[in-house]
């Protein structure tokens, strides 16, 4: 009998060592108003992973301003995967050598499992008439935007102001300057990124509308109550492509490759699509999108590549210092 437990005992010591040795880490360095979809998305993937034999996983997130977070991981933070909201952070890190150049071929829609876009938060009841893009120019009206220097939510909706201006009949270069002009005139405050800007309107109270992503809008009316704030589509915005990558350095370093491979991969699949729509993220993936379809109002988008010619020249001509943006924010004036 003794010798009989002792074997037990054997092999539950060696199961709990082959449990430990499968045990694994990953770090997903992300944007700010991502939280919540991936807290959802990381316990379903772990789910998985077990179900596959990949053994126990932890997964840990970092969350900040999709410009500072890059910043940060060609700093030094090691992250085994990045989910930004635009490419230019990840080029910026693939010219630091932490992962290949032609990244955005490593999943599919140029490595964006799924999409935003820019819409406006109000006040309950709309008090300011705020229906449209034109509004937001207009004297006395506040609006709250994160620092596109730093903010990949700033920069969407500086591009989605800019998009609208120009898709106005006789629209044009100059004149949509002119727009984005007049409309950081009315910005009292730049945050560093979504969330802060969102504490800014909803907790602190500044502010007549905040632009933000279509989920971190549906977050907030959810979080502060529908009697609190209303939500306003324009008519016009920007597709917000929200990619992924494999920081590969670091991977390899860790030991992960594999398994970061798989965490973004998992992002196409069709359970992880429909989690991605019931946090008002638009899924790539055509049946769920027509599944949950009565969760996006449709909008007109305009995406990066066809209006700028991608994020390169976008953030070259507009957010780079001495850019277009330098000249146009003039705080105090």
């Amino acid at each position: 009998m003794l010798h009989r437990i002792g074997k037990t005992i054997a092999v539950v010591v060696l199961a709990l060592a082959g449990a430990r040795a499968n045990a694994a880490t990953l770090l997903n360095v992300s944007y700010d108003v991502s939280r919540e979809f991936y807290k959802d998305y990381d316990a379903a993937f772990s789910k998985h992973w077990q179900q596959q034999g990949g053994g126990d996983l932890t997964i840990n997130q970092s969350h900040g301003g999709s410009s500072k977070q890059a910043r940060s991981v060609a700093d030094g933070l090691e992250a085994d995967v990045v989910t930004l909201n635009q490419a230019s952070d990840i080029d910026f890190l693939a010219g630091h050598g932490l992962l290949p150049l032609d990244w955005d071929k490593g999943f599919a829609n140029s490595s964006s499992p799924f999409s935003s876009t820019i819409v406006f938060l109000v006040r309950k009841g709309n008090p300011k008439g705020i229906r449209d893009w034109g509004d937001l120019v207009k004297p006395g009206v506040q609006v709250i935007i994160p620092n596109p220097k730093i903010s990949g939510n700033g920069r969407y909706s500086y591009l989605a102001a800019w998009i609208y201006a120009l898709k106005q009949p006789g629209g044009n270069d100059k004149s949509a300057r002119d727009f984005v002009g007049s409309l950081f005139h009315n910005v009292p405050v730049l945050d560093a990124g979504g969330r802060a800007a969102t504490t800014t309107f909803a907790e602190r109270g500044i502010g007549d509308v905040l632009l933000t992503f279509e989920n971190e809008v549906y977050l907030t009316q959810r979080e502060f109550g529908a009697d609190k704030v209303d939500i306003v589509y324009p008519s016009v915005s920007v597709e917000a492509d929200l990619p992924v990558a494999v920081v590969s350095k670091y991977a390899q370093k860790h030991g992960t490759a594999t398994l970061a491979q798989a965490y973004l991969a998992w992002l196409y699949s069709p359970e992880a699509q429909d989690i991605a729509a019931h946090h008002y993220l638009r899924p790539r993936d055509t049946a769920v999108f027509k599944r949950n379809a009565s969760l996006f109002k449709p909008i007109t988008l305009y995406s990066v590549k066809d209006v700028f010619g991608g994020w390169q020249q976008a953030q070259h001509r507009h957010f780079d210092d001495g850019g277009v943006f330098d000249q146009l924010y003039q705080p105090g004036k």
